[in-house]
């Protein structure tokens, strides 16, 4: 009916106080303890179970693909529930907190037992074996993602601004970044003062009790920044029980008919497929296809991350100036140039001097890349901050399920394939090909106009019953004032 329209409430930004910096940084430290569980799970995991427990290279797959298969599954219910409003008792503490806090109790428990000896069953068969770490490593996983996407969908709960969305991912994968720079320089600490002591430099069987002295350490820091970001940084809560966008099963179901959600999955599944890849393959390159030592898969790592840390404090100046198509293409630049180095990289002056410089440009360009795709992701949600969780639930289920089917198909046919330079194939073809799918696909996407708030809403308004009528003074409502 011409006079009547659908209620939208929309904010005065202007009357919005942004955030302090000290909020930003305890926003950021609320995903350290994640952080250090998942450089010690993507770096070292195949390395534990391969060269440590002598796993066979399948099994060692399966188990990564077991955890990854875990996290997709638990990210799109977390994100589910996690945007309802639930009466609940212990959601009053906040619904997004909520599961941060069951989340890392999960970690908390289950993380040590993976890079440890089988208690009680350490002679058994290897497939006996792999039943009891699958158990924690599906309770650790369930944690890991209900951490991860309550603390994501924090973002555009905290503040509407996107420069201010922007500086908070920025600043989270910051800590991301020293996260991983802490567990290598410990790792690099117990490695080299107990490899003075080995005739042996390279990972073996011996080296079990380092791993679990690392994993300790790591937790311990964890979990101190869990305590300061739950103490510290308030939810803002929404009662959105009577809004017209009230999370339900039938706004899920329009959600997943939007295109946009699927553009927005294939820039962020190849973005995580290639940092995760590379992640992974770096130390067993470094073993098995350059021959060196065991400090070096502490030490290649850390110069990785220490430049994306360099990057992530450019990233949103990058992001702001150029925008996020043309970062985007900055970053996968970068790596494609890294791939290419490692291709052509042989001898001993590559060893010694160039592999350097390369792990320098793969972590500038997974950190341009990460950042900028979930900045992408931010724009997405726009303000409807109660499907925020859902979103970010339905990319995490599209990056866990493909990098663990990637992984255990490497790993099924690194079995067939007897050749040193395996792992350095993988880094170069796989990692490219992610990269320039990325890349194309970033291409593809139109700039996110209209939010979800929008799409959703322009989805039901035959449908919705919450009507107001418009005076001769009152303004239409435009779809650009949408917001």
């Amino acid at each position: 009916m011409e006079n009547e329209q659908i209620a939208i409430v929309t904010n005065d930004y202007s009357e919005i106080i942004r955030l302090p910096f000290s909020r930003k940084l305890l926003y950021g430290i609320g995903h350290v303890l994640n952080d250090i569980c998942a450089s010690m799970w993507f770096t070292y995991l195949l390395v534990f179970f391969h060269l440590v427990l002598g796993f066979n290279s399948t099994l060692a797959g399966i188990i990564l693909l077991i955890g990854q298969i875990a996290d997709a599954l638990a990210t799109p219910f977390i994100g589910f529930h996690s945007d309802k409003n639930d009466h609940f008792w212990l959601c009053k503490y906040g619904r997004r907190k909520t599961w941060h806090l069951i989340g890392t109790l999960c970690i908390l428990f289950a993380f040590p037992f993976i890079f440890s000896h089988c208690i009680g069953c350490e002679t058994s068969h290897e497939w006996a074996q792999l039943v009891y770490y699958a158990a924690f490593v599906i309770i650790f996983q369930f944690g890991w993602a209900a951490v991860q996407i309550s603390h994501l969908s924090l973002v555009p709960e905290l503040t509407p601004f996107q420069h201010e969305r922007t500086e908070l991912i920025a600043i989270r994968y910051s800590f991301t970044v020293l996260s991983n720079v802490f567990v290598y320089c410990i790792t690099w600490t117990v490695l080299h003062i107990t490899n003075t002591k080995d005739s042996n430099p390279q990972i073996g069987p011996d080296d079990a009790k380092k791993f679990q002295e690392v994993v300790f350490i790591g937790i311990g820091v964890g979990t101190i920044t869990s305590i300061l970001f739950h103490i510290f940084v308030k939810e803002n809560f929404v009662n959105n029980s009577n809004s017209p966008l009230h999370r339900n099963t039938r706004t899920v179901l329009l959600l997943l008919k939007n295109v946009q959600l699927y553009q927005v999955a294939c820039i962020y599944m190849p973005t995580r497929l290639f940092i995760n890849l590379s992640q992974i393959y770096i130390p067993l390159y470094l073993h098995e296809s350059l021959n060196m030592p065991a400090t070096s898969l502490a030490t290649i790592p850390l110069i990785m991350y220490l430049s994306s840390f360099v990057m992530s404090l450019i990233i949103e100046r990058l992001n702001t100036k150029l925008g996020r198509k043309i970062s985007y293409c900055f970053g996968v630049i970068l790596g494609i140039c890294a791939c290419i180095w490692i291709q052509f990289g042989t001898g001993l002056t590559y060893t010694k001097y160039h592999i350097y410089p390369v792990s320098l440009i793969l972590g500038s360009a997974g950190s341009i890349m990460l950042v900028t795709s979930l900045g992408i992701t931010a724009d997405f949600i726009g303000q409807n901050v109660d499907s925020g969780a859902f979103v970010y639930g339905i990319m995490s289920f599209a990056d866990k399920l493909c990098n663990g089917l990637a992984v255990m198909l490497i790993q099924y046919l690194s079995c067939w394939v007897d050749n040193k330079n395996y792992y350095k194939n993988v880094l170069v073809y796989v990692c490219a090909i992610s990269a320039i799918f990325g890349l194309l696909m970033m291409l593809c996407t139109k700039s996110f106009h209209h939010n979800i708030a929008y799409n959703t809403l322009h989805s039901e308004r035959d449908n919705i019953s919450i009507t107001t009528s418009t005076t001769e003074n009152e303004p239409s409502i435009r779809p650009e004032n949408v917001t």
